[in-house]
């Protein structure tokens, strides 16, 4: 009687497991609800309960954003070097190569968004968290330079934790490089609107990532520059619940708009239109 007891309640258990190993699921990190890993996919990785959005790589974002077969890519084959001689860090540089299919954590370019043409610049956060170095900061300048020559707008995805720590004073330096690209920009009249996506901090927030004339960000992003804990340890107070996710920087005017990832690419296109970036004749 036990034996065939324990048969069922084994039974069971195997079927359990098909149904996970075929059909996959996933858990918000927000609301901790689970859904099936494909609908999360169709939804371009938003949680349906919470509106948490995940995060998407470089290629994607950019499949999302421009037209189709319109983007043309900036300096592709451009690769860190190791400035410091950091332990491993070019044995780190070549395995993130291979996994990802970028050579580092931007990829820039030109394409058309509706017709308007923009350059274009994606942070991936799968590419060493998104870091900023040597590379990441030359691409992004030399990015903002093509468009000022060119009289083009700039959007600019942002997704990093920060400077690249194993490039030393040479990723601290890209601040000042990228912002100073910004600038030139900005005095010639260009339009730079930033999306920031999760998570964006670190130094670039406090360089170019903060410098757009339009500055939107996905819901429920985190922005900010220093972690929570550092923060509180440093003033000696608590800080507020969600003080850095995209809703209270919205709130208290860092932030202009939030914008839901379906609704991206028609908000962009509308406000290059506004700027008088009209789709480009054939």
């Amino acid at each position: 009687m036990f034996e065939n007891f324990f048969n069922v309640v084994k039974q069971r258990f195997n079927d359990g497991d098909d149904i996970v190993e075929n059909n996959p699921t996933f858990k918000c990190p927000r609301c901790q609800s689970i859904i099936p890993l494909s609908r999360y996919e169709n939804l371009r990785r938003v949680c349906p309960n919470c509106n948490y959005h995940g995060r998407i790589s470089a290629k994607e974002r950019i499949a999302i954003t421009l037209d189709k077969n319109s983007f043309r890519e900036f300096d592709e084959s451009m690769k860190s070097c190791n400035p410091i001689d950091f332990p491993e860090y070019n044995e780190k540089q070549a395995e993130l190569r291979e996994k990802t299919g970028i050579n580092d954590a931007v990829v820039t370019g030109t394409g058309l968004i509706k017709g308007s043409p923009v350059v274009i610049g994606v942070m991936d956060s799968n590419y060493m968290m998104g870091s900023m170095g040597s590379v990441v900061g030359e691409k992004i300048a030399r990015a903002f330079e093509y468009a000022t020559e060119n009289d083009l707008p700039v959007i600019m995805f942002t997704a990093s934790g920060g400077a690249r720590m194993q490039e030393g004073i040479v990723s601290l330096m890209q601040m000042a490089k990228t912002s100073g690209a910004v600038k030139l920009h900005s005095e010639r009249g260009g339009l730079y609107i930033t999306v920031m996506t999760d998570p964006t901090t670190g130094g670039v927030t406090a360089s170019f990532a903060s410098l757009g004339d339009i500055i939107i960000a996905e819901p429920k992003v985190l922005i900010g520059f220093a972690g929570r804990r550092v923060i509180e340890n440093t003033i000696r107070q608590r800080l507020p619940e969600g003080f850095q996710l995209a809703e209270f920087m919205y709130e208290k005017g860092f932030v202009d708009m939030i914008v839901e990832r379906r609704k991206m690419r028609s908000v962009l296109s509308h406000l290059l239109k506004l700027h008088g970036y009209v789709p480009k004749e054939v």
